[in-house]
């Protein structure tokens, strides 16, 4: 399926984010193992660039190749199906009325998340 159709059926909010889920719950699994990219491709037998390219979002990773990724951290994956849920819908009404707002939002957003990758820990609590 390619972006187009995706965004038509899912909406340019819900598509993005379906795009950018691998990526996100790879880093997310990786950074809680405690791992570096450079480890975890050691594990799973892959190269570090195609570790990289998937938290990116540069590259989707098929099914297997994400479970091989998580079973070498000793976490596997599960999947469920639900009811389509279409909340996304509203913020992508708000966007076409305001496209201004909305790039800026869209901006400040992307400055939090490059923020947080670069410092994962910031903000956590020392117990």
């Amino acid at each position: 399926m390619d972006m187009e159709t995706l965004e038509r059926l899912a909406g340019p909010t819900t598509s993005r984010d379906i795009c950018s889920w691998a990526g996100n719950l790879l880093r997310r699994a990786r950074t809680n193992a405690a791992l570096s990219q450079r480890a975890l491709a050691e594990l799973a037998d892959v190269p570090q660039s195609t570790v990289a390219r998937i938290e990116s979002g540069a590259m989707q990773p098929t099914l297997p190749m994400i479970s091989q990724l998580l079973i070498a951290m000793g976490k596997e994956l599960r999947i469920r199906v639900e009811d389509f849920d279409d909340h996304d819908r509203v913020l992508d009404e708000r966007a076409v009325q305001a496209p201004e707002r909305h790039a800026r939002m869209e901006r400040a957003r992307d400055q939090l998340l490059d923020a947080v990758r670069e410092h994962p820990s910031a903000g956590s609590v020392a117990r």
